[in-house]
């Protein structure tokens, strides 16, 4: 059994992550299960940290937005007609959208920020774009990958189904 956090490695973390001034952002409620070693399941930062650790033992890391969720753009956010959406319309539901002539990787998921008279807000940018985070967590378990999660590059969970995971 890998005893380490090493490449190809399931890894399990309990984890939480605040903003600088240690206002909770996520706290974590469910561990988090991911595929180590360059695989983009987490943020390269906190991979790097992780590197060579054992079960029990705890990182911080400080990511700046650049290296989590981006910078803000306003160019994200979009001011719609209100006719257009559904009448049962509240803000933070989500739509789908992007350019007509677009590809399936040009879409995004627009949050309703704002609703006044006939126009709707929505924005584009992940919600924590732009933040600062501190991202703390403690290894709970680690196990080997099976050829077919390195294969594919995630985790498979026992529900996953086959025709799902591409």
């Amino acid at each position: 059994m890998n005893t380490q956090v090493v490449r190809n490695t399931v890894i399990t973390l309990d984890y939480h992550v605040t903003d600088p001034d240690g206002e909770v952002v996520d706290e974590g409620r469910e561990p988090l299960v991911y595929l180590h070693g360059g695989y983009d399941d987490i943020f390269p930062k906190i991979e790097e940290a992780l590197q060579g650790k054992k079960v029990g033992e705890s990182i911080q890391v400080k990511l700046q937005p650049d290296e989590a969720f981006g910078e803000y753009d306003s160019e994200m956010v979009q001011i719609e007609p209100r006719k257009d959406f559904p009448k049962e319309l509240q803000v933070g539901m989500q739509f789908e959208g992007g350019p007509e002539d677009g590809g399936e990787d040009d879409f995004v998921i627009y949050r309703v920020t704002d609703i006044a008279d006939d126009k709707v807000v929505l924005d584009g940018n992940h919600p924590l774009a732009g933040m600062a985070l501190v991202f703390t967590c403690t290894v709970t378990a680690i196990r080997p990958a099976s050829a077919e999660e390195v294969e594919h590059g995630h985790v498979h969970h026992p529900d996953d189904d086959e025709e799902t995971c591409h």
